[in-house]
């Protein structure tokens, strides 16, 4: 087993994971977009249609032209009815082309977001909710059209990545080659299948974090021991003087 520090590793994930960044809406858009011609067709993914429907769209850039759209439904019967928000997409560079779309439940909570993240026009990562928080991440890292990094959340916080690295997976079945785990935002150990049986092959871990650990569980057990009470002393037996 090999013990080594995981920095550089950590820094390739981040940057795996993170791709191109995206201006937020209402930031300069970059110089080559200035004059470019906008797109007659939005790529727009929310359902407008059905009298049940409100739609709405405005411009956040400034540059005359909306680049978000909400789209309500309304449920239940009047005078009770209400509107919920349903789904909301962005363009966020400002060619005409929505880069971002985000479903809503019933509740209108967030139960999944898609976001074309290098402006190609295929959606590349795919956010999934849970109670109003991330739990889940799909990403196309390597922009082949298939999932290759799937990236897992406990409270908000990045727990493990799941890594297909022998682009062995298909739609129906993911068949990842490498695992990594993560403690406070580090990432602790990392698995990888060598010969494409599912199965790990070699592990990898941080090794002040595995160090830090064996501390621990040393003075845990410290901790124990002390706490233990002295056997008595069997009937008829002297103390010891």
């Amino acid at each position: 087993m090999r013990m080594i520090s995981l920095g550089s590793l950590l820094a390739l994930v981040v940057g795996g994971c993170g791709g191109a960044q995206r201006p937020a809406a209402g930031d300069d858009r970059p110089d080559e977009l200035e004059g470019a011609t906008r797109a007659e067709d939005d790529q727009g993914r929310c359902e407008t249609e059905g009298s049940n429907r409100e739609v709405s769209e405005y411009d956040t850039s400034g540059d005359d032209h909306p680049d978000v759209r909400r789209v309500f439904t309304r449920v239940g019967q009047p005078p009770l009815s209400r509107l919920i928000l349903t789904c909301r997409e962005v363009d966020l560079n400002s060619d005409g082309v929505k880069d971002v779309v985000r479903y809503y439940n019933e509740e209108g909570r967030p139960l999944r977001e898609e976001a074309d993240r290098d402006f190609d026009g295929r959606m590349d990562i795919i956010t999934y909710f849970q109670d109003g928080r991330v739990v889940r991440q799909e990403i196309d890292a390597n922009e082949d059209g298939r999932v290759d990094t799937k990236i897992y959340y406990e409270r908000g916080r990045m727990v493990r990545t799941e890594r297909d690295l022998g682009a062995r997976s298909t739609a129906s079945t993911w068949r990842p080659d490498r695992w990594e785990y993560f403690e406070d935002g580090r990432m602790v150990r990392m698995g990888t299948d060598l010969d494409g049986d599912g199965n790990v092959d070699r592990w990898d871990r941080d090794a002040r974090w595995s160090e830090q650990q064996r501390t621990e569980e040393a003075a845990e057990a410290a901790e124990d021991a002390a706490a233990e009470p002295e056997p008595e002393a069997a009937e008829g037996e002297d103390e010891p003087s």
